[in-house]
């Protein structure tokens, strides 16, 4: 019980209310030359707005190279971008006749960029004006290798367990600012859109799933700082269906997984702010489903001794079945949120025991767009 309480309440309320102010930002503004990398499979509700909200900004355009990995799309998407791309010579298609996987698009874009920086971002996610210049401000600093950009989530209707994530994900923002602003580390940048030092680009290995994550903790692991930047504002669609949701959280869970393998020694020592926050932010979270089950088997052990045990256990397993009446718990908050609760750490165990079994394609479908 402490576990979950820590990783989801006490850790987030200790850093914000004990972050340090965030640091002014270096005097030095000099225009970098940008590589924006963008992986993308059957992205033709989104992809004509995505390059829209890049050509829209104030960065000086001719320091901006725009590359489009297309994984074997079979709608529009590959036509959109020709279509931009004649118009702009700084948009390029790399087509690819095969499904790769993102980690494989965003390496191979990665080795055709010359640029200093490489800005990597979802087809989903819009920018904002200012974001290219308030992303790539901190480089200037020597010290700053990867820079990880505000997104906020944006619905149409507020429904079914859309508020509840955006809530959620803006308390994660607010606690990434904080770490960034008080230790200069951020404990995963969020893939839909963050800023790399090329120097620092590491190759993501084949078959790996949150490519950001493992950037993130390679940039640490060699010493360089993490910042969240605030201003850096962009706007991402949350999915309406929780099943969508649920897909999607099982990818992230195995990339979790793969992670954590990869970086373990990133732990410890535990008393220092990487080792506390990589264990207080993300481990503890990834082993909450083990961590309510061993409470559940706990109070079924006492339950054989006390009524109040008792009580507690049948609680808790109407919470585990909660689940599967989520489509119908749209008008009864608490319960839903619960319910979600539940069904996020099923799809982390689901995405854990796919990972024991071997990870033999990192191949993606998209989440449902609602534009």
């Amino acid at each position: 019980m402490a576990g979950v309480l820590h990783t989801y309440l006490l850790y987030p309320a200790l850093i914000i209310l004990f972050s340090k102010k965030k640091p002014v930002s270096p005097a030095e503004n000099r225009s970098f030359k940008i590589g924006i990398l963008i992986a993308a499979y059957n992205e033709e509700k989104v992809i004509a707005q995505k390059l829209e909200s890049i050509l829209s900004s104030d960065y000086p355009l001719e320091n901006v190279q725009i590359y489009v990995g297309s994984d074997a799309s079979t709608d529009q998407t590959n036509a959109i971008i020709e279509s931009y791309s004649k118009k702009h010579n700084n948009i390029h298609l790399v087509n690819f006749s095969g499904r790769t996987g993102k980690a494989g698009i965003i390496n191979h874009l990665a080795a055709k960029a010359k640029e200093e920086i490489y800005i990597l971002t979802d087809a989903n996610v819009f920018f904002e004006k200012n974001t290219i210049k308030d992303l790539v401000k901190h480089f200037s600093n020597l010290e700053v290798g990867l820079v990880c950009s505000n997104i906020l989530k944006v619905s149409d209707k507020n429904i079914s367990i859309q508020p509840i994530e955006k809530n959620y994900l803006n308390i994660e923002n607010k606690v990434k600012s904080c770490e960034s602003n008080t230790w200069q580390l951020v404990i995963g940048a969020e893939g839909g859109c963050y800023a790399i030092r090329a120097s620092n680009y590491i190759p993501v290995p084949k078959n790996y799933f949150m490519d950001d994550f493992y950037m993130t903790m390679g940039v640490l692991n060699k010493g360089s700082k993490v910042l969240f930047e605030t201003d850096a504002i962009c706007y991402e669609d949350l999915p309406s269906q929780s099943s969508e949701e649920f897909r999607r959280k099982v990818r992230i869970s195995i990339g979790n997984f793969q992670n954590l393998s990869a970086y373990k020694h990133l732990l410890w020592p535990i008393w220092k702010p990487l080792g506390f926050a990589f264990f207080s932010h993300k481990v503890l979270r990834w082993l909450t489903p083990f961590l309510l089950m061993i409470i559940y088997a706990c109070s079924l052990l006492l339950s054989l001794h006390s009524r109040l045990f008792l009580l507690f256990t049948l609680v808790q397993f109407v919470f585990f079945a909660l689940p599967m009446f989520i489509n119908q718990l749209n008008s009864i908050k608490p319960l839903l949120f619960i319910a979600h609760f539940y069904n996020m750490n099923y799809a982390l165990l689901k995405g854990f025991f796919i990972y024991l079994k071997g990870v033999k394609s990192s191949v993606w479908e998209p989440t449902k767009r609602n534009a």
